[in-house]
C-alpha cells in the first residue's frame, strides 16, 4: 500500500470529518492539494510550513490507489519530488489520521485518532 500524507489544522478538518471529500484552504489559490510521501519528509514539511503553527495539528494518513483525482508528482524548490492531488480528495482513500505533536521545535508524528473517517 503506498500512503501519502497531508497536514491539516484540527479546527480545519472539524469542519469536513464525516463528508464525502475533503478540499484545504488554499485549493483555490494553489489549484491542488498539497501531500508529501515518507514520514520522515513530512515531518520536515511540518517543521517548515509549521514551524510558528500553535494549534493541534492532524496528518490525514492516504492510500494513493484510492484517491479518485489526479495525483501528479511534481518538483517543488526544493528539488524534491511532492504528491499533488489535482482535485477534491475522497474521504474514503483516508486511511487514517495521526496527531502531530510538538519535540521542541519540531513535529512529530504523535497518535491514531482513528482507523477511517
Amino acid at each position: 500500500m503506498e500512503i501519502i500524507y497531508c497536514l491539516v489544522p484540527k479546527w480545519y478538518w472539524e469542519n469536513w470529518s464525516g463528508k464525502e471529500s475533503y478540499l484545504p484552504r488554499d485549493y483555490e489559490q494553489e489549484g491542488f492539494i498539497h501531500a508529501t510521501k515518507g514520514e520522515e519528509l513530512l515531518k520536515k514539511v511540518a517543521d517548515r510550513v509549521y514551524a510558528d503553527f500553535q494549534d493541534e495539528l492532524y496528518v490525514l494518513v492516504i492510500e494513493e490507489a484510492k484517491v479518485k483525482a489526479p495525483v501528479k508528482y511534481e518538483q517543488a524548490k526544493d528539488g524534491r519530488l511532492y504528491p499533488h492531488i489535482y482535485g477534491e480528495l475522497n474521504t474514503d482513500a483516508i486511511v487514517e489520521i495521526r496527531q502531530m505533536t510538538r519535540a521542541g521545535d519540531h513535529w512529530e508524528v504523535g497518535e491514531k485518532l482513528g482507523e477511517s473517517v
